[in-house]
């Protein structure tokens, strides 16, 4: 969605931008040639970082790249010395860079080593199948790939594991597949169960959440920002954040005097845009793409947390125990 995204930030020469999911580096690429502008760019992978070395050489001091975490985006533009942003990108999800690559463990269509970690640290996939307890397991698949036969997977996991460790993607994807049977014109058995696993290794919605409450304190007013989701949990935590700092939040009943807070936010377009037909038709991982955007007002944040019961429900693995 790139003439969508260089649309809404609007890039301007003088200004500063952060895209906090580099990847292929072609948004931001896009950002640097739009306008005399600046960019930061982050990425968790030491490899997205590799390979835009030559970027970042031919941009001639217009574009720094760092291996971070898009949830740090505040305190990582700080670190070099910017105090506010006019504009702020973050696109959701694994790159079709990592997807593509077997040895990353990302996708069962190449078979590869269960790792799935972007940044290479923490537990991986196969740490997870082969350690967790069944019921773990089972509640990951169902809230995180919304997997109508979670229990009966989780089972056929814990059974395979019993006779040989599970390590390589293609070999969990044939277990998933025993149980959940292919229909014809529908996504493979495996895709929810992997969808599952590679949200909680990397921890991707709490990074969504984490980076929200960072790119709204870093923004200045009138700054932009930019979210592209590709599934549903994603969507969800975006619309509900900038749903709820776009409304001015009432004042408690217990203090009825209270004036209103002023939102943070107005949005530009209530409902979240689509990738064009032409666009899908180029790229099919862009079907399920959603865009939304959102302007920073000069309101004072809010101490509340608008994510904070969605938050509650979902599984990770600071609040998931191994017994």
């Amino acid at each position: 969605m790139l003439r969508e995204v260089l649309s809404t930030l609007s890039p301007s020469d003088g200004e500063v931008f952060l895209d906090g999911t580099f990847g292929a580096g072609g948004h931001t690429r896009a950002l640097l040639e739009a306008a005399n502008c600046r960019v930061i760019a982050l990425d968790r992978d030491q490899t997205a970082i590799a390979l835009g070395a030559d970027l970042v050489a031919a941009m001639n001091g217009r574009l720094v790249l760092l291996q971070e975490r898009f949830s740090n985006l505040d305190t990582a533009a700080q670190r070099l010395g910017f105090k506010s942003l006019d504009g702020v990108l973050l696109d959701l999800g694994v790159s079709s860079m990592q997807l593509d690559q077997g040895e990353r463990g990302f996708s069962f269509r190449h078979d590869g080593p269960l790792d799935m970690r972007m940044g290479g640290e923490g537990p991986s996939a196969a740490d997870i199948v082969n350690e967790w307890p069944e019921a773990d397991l089972s509640r990951v698949l169902s809230a995180l790939g919304e997997e109508r036969r979670a229990r009966a997977v989780a089972r056929a996991i814990v059974q395979a594991r019993l006779e040989s460790p599970i390590s390589r993607t293609g070999q969990l994807a044939e277990i998933i597949r025993r149980v959940v049977h292919a229909r014809p014109d529908q996504i493979d058995p495996a895709t929810r169960s992997f969808q599952a696993l590679r949200l909680l290794v990397n921890e991707e919605l709490e990074e969504v959440a984490r980076g929200l409450h960072a790119a709204e304190r870093i923004l200045k007013p009138g700054g932009r920002l930019a979210v592209i989701s590709f599934h549903s949990l994603e969507d969800r935590i975006v619309k509900t954040f900038l749903t709820a700092r776009a409304r001015a939040a009432s004042p408690s009943r217990h203090q009825p005097d209270v004036a209103k807070a002023t939102p943070t936010f107005e949005l530009n377009q209530k409902k979240a845009m689509a990738a064009s037909d032409e666009e899908v038709r180029e790229n099919p991982r862009a079907r399920s793409a959603r865009l939304r955007v959102a302007v920073r007002t000069d309101a004072a944040i809010p101490a509340d947390d608008p994510l904070a019961g969605l938050m509650a429900g979902i599984p990770s693995l600071d609040r998931s125990r191994r017994r």
